[in-house]
């Protein structure tokens, strides 16, 4: 009788996954010129100490023309001496300048960053269940980790690198301009090349890098689908078909792959061509000058290393907008869930003397023409515990995700306490508790100690309050007699939990958080027969005395319950008391008997 939504649903696991919105290219600039807006005085601080820096380090050429000078009219061994030591001293004033500017550039992109990955988790926390589903486990997580990461190593190493390359080719270009402004123009010769070169890349790049991020995500996906669900795959002998799968997602993203390399050879064969065209016109243009007397060879000399110097400026500036665009891309796809609609805003408290539920003519389907419920009506009054029973797929566990506020259904109305569950705000009381809880059989158990994981539903809870929550549970006992008591590390990388004492650990967040309403959808599943039957008794003390909607495992929740309502095919069919429900020898009956043949002695 285990449900769940792909359960409910009827056919195919309802098609391709709708991957999550990538941002526009203008959206995407307006996001991060938002990020960049707050940090003004430090990006113009960063800005200021760059050019410092830049602006002393193309005084090398004039000094090193200067010698080429002084060679050539030999002139005396103290100026060359002289000239010698500014060359010195430059590079340690352009070392401590340049230090200083990148790491300025470096904490404006990390601040920048932090801002940005904060959001994005912010929002990320806050999409709505069924929109993750649909996208996919993969395509978000590869968001969270491969773009992010992308996105942090650009930061990290191309943002500085191009904003010092940047500096760089123009400051050089205005100094090229005071030797001769003919030296200019000779250097200008390999602009149209450039140019051409970096829109022959990007034009390609940009579309490129997108198909490789949505490619990744779909590889990760599969690899996902594949790994979690391993033992569903041998036991239906499906590892030909699943492997088949994984080597053509693979195969795609390789290819894409190659097609990045074989465009940057290409962009580096261009850009080969522009160097050699430009230095051969800057020395060309300096044999002339000299001949014609208009320039010394200590000039002409100057001339050819500020182009030379160009190259590493340039390349790196060009090649950058390799890791650009791929940075781009990821950062598009981190926008476009920050941009995603907000849910809305929650302005109707509740308390536990009003919740009650109303589901008026409800009906959803998770695919159009394929209902999973179809013209649901029940009525949950204040405190009162209802138990959804019914075999797989009746729809019991779609009718508990509308009712908790997770999906909102395709026909009629939730209503909780009034008003829709998604506009719910905290309940009353101090400290505020939420309106809504909802325990699954999926719960997890957050790295850091047993205190803190009881934290995350109340922060403020003090350790008394904590042992008294695990005491109503029946949890105590268990919890102090691990390693360090409250304070052992659980989780990943710590003690590991069993599946009744993750449950025991779920209800008593649940007691901790204080909620008017309650749904648990099979949160005892896991526990297996020999902890069943006190983790039913602890559920029965974590929900007394609050509005409950239970989905029942196990039959016997259904006969504590002070209503039971029975589903099949998306509608109810049956609803009243354990005892009516069995002296009407209804579908109820039925599945009492069938579950009470099953059962082992003490299950």
């Amino acid at each position: 009788m285990t449900g769940s939504p792909a359960a409910d649903r009827t056919g195919p696991a309802a098609g391709a996954p709708a991957l999550l919105p990538v941002a526009s290219a203008a959206r995407t600039r307006a996001a991060v010129m938002a990020l960049v807006r707050p940090q003004r005085r430090p990006a113009l601080a960063a800005l200021t100490v760059m050019v410092a820096a830049t602006a002393v380090g193309l005084l090398v050429q004039p000094l090193l023309g200067r010698i080429v000078d002084l060679a050539a009219g030999h002139g005396s061994a103290n100026a060359v001496t002289v000239t010698a030591a500014l060359l010195a001293a430059v590079a340690v004033v352009q070392g401590v300048t340049t230090g200083l500017g990148l790491s300025l550039i470096s904490r404006l992109g990390e601040t920048t960053l932090a801002r940005l990955r904060e959001q994005f988790v912010e929002r990320a926390l806050s999409l709505p269940l069924d929109q993750v589903e649909k996208a996919g486990a993969g395509d978000l997580t590869a968001r969270v980790t491969a773009d992010v990461s992308l996105i942090a190593d650009a930061v990290r190493s191309a943002l500085p690198e191009l904003a010092r390359s940047l500096l760089t080719i123009v400051l050089t270009l205005g100094a090229l301009a005071l030797l001769d402004w003919r030296f200019l123009l000779a250097a200008l010769l390999a602009t149209p090349v450039q140019a051409a070169t970096a829109r022959w890349y990007v034009t390609r790049a940009v579309p490129l890098y997108a198909e490789q991020r949505v490619a990744g995500s779909a590889q990760q996906q599969q690899l996902l689908d594949t790994v979690g669900g391993g033992s569903t795959v041998r036991a239906l002998r499906l590892e030909h078909a699943h492997n088949e799968r994984v080597v053509q997602r693979s195969a795609e993203l390789v290819a894409l792959m190659m097609r990045g390399v074989r465009l940057v050879l290409g962009f580096y064969s261009r850009l080969h061509v522009a160097e050699y065209l430009g230095l051969a016109a800057v020395l060309a243009t300096g044999c002339w000058l000299v001949d014609r007397g208009t320039a010394s060879i200590g000039t002409a000399t100057a001339a050819a290393l500020y182009f030379h110097s160009l190259f590493g400026p340039v390349n790196a500036a060009l090649v950058l907008l390799d890791d650009a665009q791929s940075a781009t891309a990821g950062l598009a796809r981190l926008v476009g869930v920050t941009d995603l609609p907000r849910p809305p805003v929650a302005q109707h408290p509740a308390s536990v003397g009003d919740v009650d539920v109303t589901v008026r003519g409800v009906g959803h389907a998770y695919r159009t023409g394929h209902p999973v419920l179809s013209g649901v009506d029940l009525t949950i009054r204040p405190g009162e515990r209802v138990a959804l029973v019914g075999a797989s797929g009746a729809g019991k566990t779609t009718l508990a995700r509308l009712v908790a506020g997770l999906q909102q259904p395709t026909e009629g109305a939730v209503l909780v306490g009034g008003v829709p569950p998604a506009e719910l705000g905290p309940a009353g009381g101090t400290p505020p508790t939420s309106t809504i809880a909802l325990l699954t059989q999926e719960t997890h158990v957050f790295a850091g100690s047993l205190a803190d994981d009881l934290r995350l539903a109340r922060p403020d809870a003090t350790d008394d309050e904590l042992r008294a929550a695990l005491a109503h549970v029946d949890a105590l006992d268990w919890a102090e007699a691990l390693p360090e008591g409250l304070h052992t590390v659980v989780g990943d990388g710590g003690h590991r939990l069993s599946g009744a004492q993750t449950q025991s650990l779920a209800l008593a967040r649940l007691v901790l958080a204080d909620p008017p309403l309650v749904i648990l959808d099979e949160a005892t599943a896991e526990a297996g027969s020999a902890g069943a039957r006190e983790l039913e008794k602890a559920v029965a003390r974590a929900v007394d005395g609050r509005t409950a909607l239970i989905v029942a495992h196990r039959l016997s929740q259904a006969a504590t319950a002070d209503r039971v309502v029975v589903m099949d095919r998306g509608r109810i069919v049956e609803t009243g008391t354990h005892d009516e429900l069995r002296a009407a020898r209804g579908p109820y009956a039925d599945l009492w008997t069938a579950w009470s043949d099953t059962r082992t002695p003490g299950s």
